[in-house]
């Protein structure tokens, strides 16, 4: 094995975990706010894995916020395409995050909508 050159991989499992949490929260709905929660309780160690935290907060607030139009819309019929915009954009915030955090890098910003994590 040769010793790495150049600066250490930041540690990103607690942003890893948060996604982890998001992904599940889909199924079992309390595990995004445990994830908010460590995701605030983790910030402030290294300024990649800050990127990744502030991302996964704001989609969690973002994410609220769309629930709650969604869930007052629903009535007019309209909601059912809001609950389905949400479910997408969560899943690709949610991977599109993952992949980055896996390889090391920081969330540089969006596209598409917030969509997409680049």
């Amino acid at each position: 094995m040769t010793p790495t050159l150049g600066k250490a991989q930041p540690d990103l499992m607690p942003a890893k975990i948060v996604y982890g949490l998001y992904a599940i929260g889909y199924l079992v709905a309390v595990t995004t706010l445990a994830g908010v929660v460590y995701a605030y309780l983790s910030r402030g160690k290294d300024p990649v894995l800050d990127s990744h935290l502030t991302f996964q907060i704001r989609t969690f607030w973002i994410s609220l916020g769309i629930a709650v139009l969604a869930l007052i819309t629903t009535v007019i019929g309209i909601g059912l395409l809001i609950w389905l915009f949400l479910a997408v954009w969560g899943v690709l915030r949610v991977l599109s995050g993952f992949l980055l955090a896996h390889d090391g890098k920081p969330i540089s910003g969006t596209r598409h909508w917030g969509m997409m994590a680049y």
